[in-house]
């Protein structure tokens, strides 16, 4: 029970071309439930790379970031939710119009194709912004109010949760209830560079602050074997449950 727990809490970001991203996924299928694809990939294969995962059996979170005005992020959202995604990002600093077109875009999308919804999670501030970042573009109270911020706005347009980093999941697992998805990036197993992560926590750490669920990427595809390095974080998730 708590090992299928940690499988599905673990989404492997595949931030890499097409061949290696199929590569990987043959690793890791049967042990990993859930990818990560991001904008690279997605915009250089277009709605056949979700199929692709889909078909070896994965959960897809399609990470596209929808920032735009409402009615063209309710079409990217039905388009988006139509290819099998289960988990699509917006953006919260698009304001609740527009959190709520892509929430009815995932509705829209399951009605014609008669499946499950897509969950909709709303981006608060980016893993690798820190708070001179945000100075720089003109947010100049504290980095988690802002995230608290924009989580709550999230929630009261009908997200499904939030993406945020870990150093902000206590404050989010509070604000938004038990049910809520809160998914963290910079997730980095003890000792693994943090590449262009700012706000950073273990995998262990991150679940005990109230992740839902890990995006993890280079940690486990840059290993040299992939498949033990995720083994491992699970190994770590189960351990310290």
């Amino acid at each position: 029970m708590l090992e299928a727990l940690a499988r599905d809490r673990i989404m492997v970001a595949l931030d890499v071309d097409r061949t290696r991203a199929l590569e990987l996924a043959d690793i890791l299928a049967g042990h990993a439930r859930w990818v990560k694809i991001g904008m690279t990939l997605y915009y250089a294969e277009g709605p056949s790379i979700v199929r692709a995962f889909k078909e070896r059996g994965f959960k897809v979170f399609l990470d596209l970031k929808f920032h735009d005005i409402p009615h063209q992020v309710r079409g990217a959202a039905r388009s988006a939710a139509a290819t099998g995604a289960d988990l699509l990002t917006v953006h919260g600093l698009g304001a609740g119009p527009m959190l709520a077109a892509a929430c009815e875009g995932a509705r829209e999308a399951a009605e014609a194709c008669g499946g499950e919804r897509a969950r909709v999670i709303a981006i608060t501030v980016l893993t690798s912004m820190d708070a001179p970042a945000l100075a720089s573009i003109g947010v100049a109270g504290p980095l988690a109010d802002e995230a608290a911020r924009l989580a709550a706005l999230a929630r009261d347009n009908g997200t499904d949760g939030v993406v945020c980093s870990p150093q902000e999941a206590q404050a989010m697992r509070q604000l938004l209830g038990e049910d809520a998805w809160i998914v963290t990036p910079g997730v980095r197993p003890a000792g693994a560079a943090l590449g262009d992560q700012s706000r950073v926590a273990t995998p262990a750490a991150a679940i005990a602050a109230g992740a839902s669920h890990l995006v993890i990427g280079r940690p486990i595809t840059g290993a040299d074997d992939p498949l033990s390095a995720f083994e491992a974080i699970v190994g770590e998730l189960v351990r310290d449950a």
